[in-house]
């Protein structure tokens, strides 16, 4: 596959969380931590909103950080900072922070399913499109025109793009809300 890098969005301010969910404990840990450590290396971590808190609070150690000024624009904003920064990648894997129950297998599992046949690769859970991304050399190219609140979702209709099921590597939740993470930390 030649070079990957792996990229993790975590730049948001938690407006319908109601604070930095990056931060919100999970079982004694924040809620970024998991991905965290979930993801191999080279990994970066695209941070903005609460970027100082953040970084007090997570272990970065061995983490390319990336602090994206225009994180307020929204996801757009963060997937541009998080590709400008790993360069000349051949393939980056695309992860959102506040998905504490990725897993290894699911990262690589996505990796995988990107092939010379392929643009990208999206992981389904039960039929719904869900992170990891995988994005080739070509959506990479095209990551700098994207705009707005609304990631690489648009962008992939102009590539090929495999799709594959997922849901048996991991539980797909994200975080958006405080009820959300009360539910799972029962």
């Amino acid at each position: 596959m030649g070079d990957v890098a792996f990229i993790v969005l975590a730049a948001g301010a938690g407006r319908r969380f109601g604070g930095p969910k990056q931060l919100a404990p999970l079982a004694g840990r924040p809620l970024l931590q998991y991905v965290i450590d979930a993801a191999p290396d080279p990994l970066t971590v695209v941070l903005g909103a609460h970027a100082e808190a953040v970084r007090a609070a997570v272990d970065l150690d061995g983490v390319n950080v990336v602090i994206c000024e225009d994180w307020e624009e929204g996801q757009a904003a963060s997937l541009r900072a998080g590709v400008a920064a790993v360069g000349a990648v051949d393939a980056a894997v695309v992860l959102l922070g506040d998905m504490p129950f990725v897993t290894p297998q699911v990262i690589v599992g996505a990796l995988d399913h990107l092939t010379a046949s392929w643009d990208a690769a999206r992981t389904l859970y039960e039929g719904e499109p869900g992170h990891p991304v995988v994005l080739g050399r070509s959506v990479l190219d095209a990551v700098p025109e994207l705009r707005g609140d609304v990631g690489a979702r648009d962008l992939l209709r102009s590539f090929r793009v495999r799709e594959w099921e997922a849901g048996h590597l991991c539980d797909p939740t994200d975080i958006d809300t405080r009820a959300q993470l009360d539910v799972i930390a029962r």
